[in-house]
Formats: C-alpha cells, structure tokens, sequence
C-alpha cells in the first residue's frame, strides 16, 4: 500500500520539484528571457538577411558552407570572452568600473588573434567540405579572403559591444552569466552575414587586379602568424587562453564546417522555403544562445563552488537544467512564430504557421535536452582536468549545438513538410 502510495505522489512531487525551482530561479529566468528576446531580435534580422541571401548563395558557390562556422565562431569566441569577464568581475579580478588594464587588453588581444586564426582555418575546412561531398565551390582564395575580412570587420564591431554589455549589465546588477552570451551572440549573428556581404563584394572588386589579391592573401596569412606568435609570447594568461582555447575552437571550426555541409546538402529545399531559411539563424543563434547562459552558469558555479562535479548532476546543476527546459519551451515558438510571419510581411514563401510552430518547437526541445547532459558533462570534466571552463565550455557546446541543430531541424523540417504537405 505504501508502494503505491509512493507511485501516486510521485509525479505530484516532481512537478511540485519542478514549480518550486522555477519560483525560486524566478529572476532568473526573466534576466536570460529578456536576453534571449533580444537575441531572437537580433537573429531575426540575421534569418531575414539570409532569406534574401539567395542571389550571394548562387553567385559564390560553397558560401551556404561557410556561415554556419562563421556565425558560430564570432558567437564562440566572443561568448568565452564574455564569460571570462563575468568571472572575473564576480570574484573582483577586473573591478566594476571600466578602464583598461592589462587583463582587459589580453583578453581583447586574444580574442582578435584567435579570430583570425579560426577564420583562415574555417575557409580550408570548408573549401575541403565541399571537394570530400562534390558540392560546387569558389576558389580556395576566395573562400580565405572572404572568411579573414568578413572576420576582420565583425571583430572591429564586436570587441567593444562585448566590453560594453558585459560592464553594463554587472553595473546595474545583472548577472551578466544570464544575458551576456545571448545578446553577444545575437549581435555576433547579426554583423556576421553583413560582414561576409560586404567581404564578397571586396573580393569581387579584387578580382580585376589579381596580382593584388595574391598580396592580400598573403599578407593575411603572415599577419595571422604574427598575431599568434606574439600574443602566445606577451604573457601567460595570454599563452594560457590561447593554448586552451585554439585546439578547441579548431575542433568547433570542423564542427561548423559539418554544419554548413549539411545545410549545403539540403540547399534545394532551403530556397524554395525562405521562411526555413529565416528560421535557420533564429533557431541556431537561439539554442546557441541558450546552452551558452547554461554553460556560462555551470562555469561560474563550478569557480565559486555552488556546483560539485559530481558524475552524476545534483543540486543546483538540476536547477539550472529545469530553467533551461522551461526557457526552451517559451523562446522556440516564438522564434518559429518570427521566422513564418517574416516571410508574409516580405512576401516570402512560408510553410504555414501550424508547421513552423511543430518545427521549431518539437526540434527546440529535442535539442535542449541533448545538449544539457552534453554541456554538464564537458563542464566537470574540463574543471577536473584543471582546464578553465570558460575557455572550454561554451565554444565546444555552441559549436555542438550548431551542428546538432542544422541536423536536428533539417530533419524535422522534412518529417513534418513530407507530413503535412
């Protein structure tokens, strides 16, 4: 009788588990909403300029690619950045009030040298993408050039909007673990594709003078040597982020390059879809967005020691899964309610605001769940293995999430187009 008594309130206590920590983690939730909102904004703007990319996506062949990884790498880069601020404002490393210092300018340093390095290094992985899967492609130069200056000019835009929100938000009170990595992303998503815009039509001016072309590429290729050499030599937290943060975000180039492969595999039924096509930065930047706020939480407990890295998750890990959870299901039919209402207003060709919401909310929370145990168990074994999960954590689980994410809603996508339809 006890043993059914226990099965009866069994569900009646988790859900009175589950309501307790939402209630408890109230604030919470309404800082990393808010964030994400934000950044639907941002990637909203990122999906409409990519649905209306399909002229650059013919005209440079391979481009398709190379956005995943671009897009991930600005989010990868400048999320850790974010998130090693956020440490060192909460344990009083880098005071409150803004002002250069010598922390301050490594990590800027690092920040821009690793861009250029993963920018060069995501051309090649893309450029042999597309060779290994027979898809047609620009010259290798071409994918170089337009990956480096497309890189140059968003990093240009990006180092002080990180220094500015990550400031901001820990002087007005917010936990910038809960809205940095969102809103960063958001804009990394947002000057990504008007940065390779841009870049292609530089390229294209330098395809009259080749000789120049030649000079720019390799000047390009000695300064990104330059840059590492020197920012590896300039001190050891420098040396520290570098040597920590390269082999990984290498790893996350490979994983992005997949990411573009997938999508380049499915191109077809991307530009007869424009709404999908919208969709793609929405959903990708918003669960990028998403597992960053988790990894940037778990990072920061595992420093200050609210969190144990158990094998198995407790405590405050399980807390911080059940806000994931319940942002997930509030933030993707949102996202996929922006994406199909995009293309009415833009007389773009949708799938239906019934299908987009059954895409975009059943491949979320698919998603989401993945990629909680994933970010948990990267978190505790980089702090066990004495590495920083700053440096770690959220470029490893943004760029798992970009790849899982194309495949993911590739193919839920057309699960429910062949059902529907």
């Amino acid at each position: 009788m006890k043993d059914q008594q226990k099965k009866i309130r069994s569900p009646l206590s988790i859900f009175s588990t589950f309501y307790e920590t939402i209630h408890s983690h109230n604030d919470i939730i309404k800082q990393s909403l808010i964030a994400l909102l934000i950044c639907a904004i941002g990637d909203l703007f990122a999906g409409v300029i990519l649905g209306k990319m399909t002229f650059f996506l013919e005209a440079f062949p391979g481009l398709l690619v190379i956005i995943p990884g671009a897009i991930g790498m600005r989010g990868n880069i400048f999320s850790s950045f974010a998130s090693r601020l956020s440490t060192n404002l909460h344990i009083g490393i880098i005071p409150s009030k803004f002002e250069f210092s010598e922390q301050l300018n490594i990590n800027i340093i690092s920040s821009f040298v690793l861009t250029m390095i993963l920018s060069m290094f995501l051309a090649i992985v893309s450029k042999i993408f597309c060779i290994l899967l027979n898809y047609p492609s620009m010259d290798l130069i071409d994918f170089i050039l337009i990956s480096v200056i497309a890189g140059i000019i968003s990093t240009l835009i990006m180092i002080p909007i990180t220094i500015l929100v990550s400031f901001k938000s820990f002087k007005h009170g917010w936990d910038p673990d809960n809205i940095t990595s969102p809103i960063i992303a958001a804009f990394g998503d947002l000057f990504t594709l008007p940065a390779i815009i841009i870049s292609t039509f530089i390229l294209h001016l330098m395809n009259y003078d080749f000789v120049f072309k030649d000079i720019v590429l390799l000047a390009s290729i000695f300064g990104v040597i330059i840059g590492f050499v020197y920012c590896y030599k300039v001190s050891e937290e420098s040396k520290t982020i570098l040597k920590q943060s390269t082999p990984i975000l290498l790893l996350c180039s490979l994983l992005g390059g997949t990411a573009g492969g997938i999508l380049n595999s499915s191109v077809e039924t991307l530009l007869t879809n424009p709404s999908l096509l919208t969709l793609l930065p929405l959903f990708s930047g918003e669960s990028g967005s998403l597992i960053s706020i988790l990894g940037a939480r778990l990072s920061s407990g595992l420093h200050s020691g609210l969190i144990e890295p158990f094998k198995k998750p407790e405590g405050d890990s399980i807390n911080n899964f059940i806000v994931s959870l319940v942002l997930a299901i509030i933030v993707f039919p949102i996202i996929g309610l922006l994406a199909e209402g995009s293309s009415y207003i833009f007389n773009s060709i949708g799938v239906g605001f019934d299908k987009i919401l059954m895409i975009s909310t059943l491949s979320g929370v698919i998603l989401v769940v993945i990629m909680m145990i994933i970010v948990y168990y990267i978190s505790i074994t980089s702090y066990n293995r004495n590495l920083d999960p700053d440096n770690i954590v959220i470029p490893i689980s943004t760029s798992i999430t970009d790849s899982i994410s194309s495949l993911i809603l590739i193919s839920i996508s057309l699960l429910i187009l062949s059902i529907f339809i």
